[in-house]
């Protein structure tokens, strides 16, 4: 009896069915590509700028972001990865990293080197528009952040991430109902959204009061959809995922 893809290849498959259709040949394909596994641990660099990967990283487990540090040292958080995601596929046509990976919380990554990427897209032109489709989203959502610094108030940009990780986490089947595990600090969340520890805490505290939420601990627990899709002023469209999966 032939063997299903193993649970760091079915992450990979899993994400890719939330933008692209792919085959069952394709999925075989996929469930072969080999996997070097290699656990990381909180607040470390999976990936730092300056140096030339040959691999690309899929996340299997945690919580990962890309960030810069400015010269005084602060850090800007840049986009936030679940598991599925692989954040470094520019790697593939970038020779140098132009910002960092790092982790959020401890988990798991499977690295993919580089040729065999290559030799995948060369094979099966449909996942080569998978992964250009995976990036183009990536572009999507560096815009919709950047707009919602530029733009959107301090409730806005709170919601709205919320909002983003409920929606993206619910199309990789990583939520519970209305409960999805978000294992960010508020001075990470400051990182992400151009905003001091105070003034994240001074949100959410709304947010409870408002009844849009319930954080505690790791996870948090949506109580009204429309109204916090509302707070955020969030539309799913630039997640551009298929089907149902964006509500």
């Amino acid at each position: 009896m032939a063997q299903g893809p193993s649970s760091e290849h079915a992450r990979l498959i899993r994400k890719l069915e939330t933008i692209a259709v792919l085959s069952d040949m394709e999925r075989t394909a996929l469930a072969g590509l080999p996997l070097r596994l290699k656990p990381f641990v909180e607040n470390s660099d999976l990936t730092r700028e300056g140096e030339a990967p040959t691999e690309c990283c899929l996340i299997v487990e945690g919580l990962v972001c890309r960030y810069k540090l400015l010269g005084a040292g602060q850090r800007q958080i840049m986009s936030l990865h679940l598991p599925g995601d692989i954040p470094d596929l520019q790697s593939l046509h970038l020779g140098v990293m132009d910002h960092s990976m790092g982790s959020l919380t401890a988990g798991r990554a499977a690295y993919v080197p580089h040729a065999a990427v290559r030799d995948l897209s060369d094979r099966f032109p449909n996942l080569t528009a998978a992964l250009w489709r995976d990036s183009l989203i990536d572009a999507s959502v560096t815009r919709e952040w950047l707009c919602g610094i530029g733009r959107r108030s301090a409730h806005q940009r709170i919601a709205h991430l919320i909002c983003e990780v409920f929606v993206r986490s619910r199309a990789l089947h990583l939520i519970e109902e209305k409960t999805f595990e978000f294992s960010i600090t508020q001075a990470e969340l400051g990182d992400a959204l151009g905003l001091s520890t105070v003034h994240v805490n001074r949100v959410l505290q709304d947010l409870r009061a408002d009844a849009l939420i319930t954080w505690r601990g790791k996870s948090i627990l949506v109580l009204d959809w429309p109204r916090l899709r509302t707070a955020g002023d969030f539309d799913p469209a630039y997640l551009h995922l298929l089907g149902g999966a964006a509500f």
